[in-house]
């Protein structure tokens, strides 16, 4: 199991698509930092989390969400966390993948 962690947006960059591509069923992805714009709904990104959703748990820090506005306006399905809870994540897969 691996612990995916995404920090910037899809908007600019194809950090997500490549992560995405690679997760395994077992595997979780979290959102962070920019990352958290992936999150949002109606977006142009939002097909491609949806259906992420449906074979991986994915994750949005919190925090993040709410730095930026935006916690109001996430997809369904998407898990929020916050610090502590990530570092329960970070303690229960056996690695953590971090996409630049």
């Amino acid at each position: 199991m691996i612990l995916h962690t995404v920090n910037k947006s899809p908007f600019s960059q194809n950090t997500l698509r490549s992560c995405l591509r690679v997760v395994s069923n077992e595997d979780s992805v979290v959102l962070i930092e920019d990352g958290v714009y992936a999150a949002l709904d109606d977006s142009s990104c939002s097909e491609l989390i949806k259906n992420a959703l449906q074979r991986v748990a994915v994750y949005s820090l919190l925090p993040d969400l709410k730095a930026r506005g935006i916690e109001q306006r996430i997809i369904h399905g998407i898990q929020t966390i916050d610090y502590n809870d990530f570092v329960s994540l970070t303690e229960k897969h056996a690695r953590v993948q971090s996409w630049f």
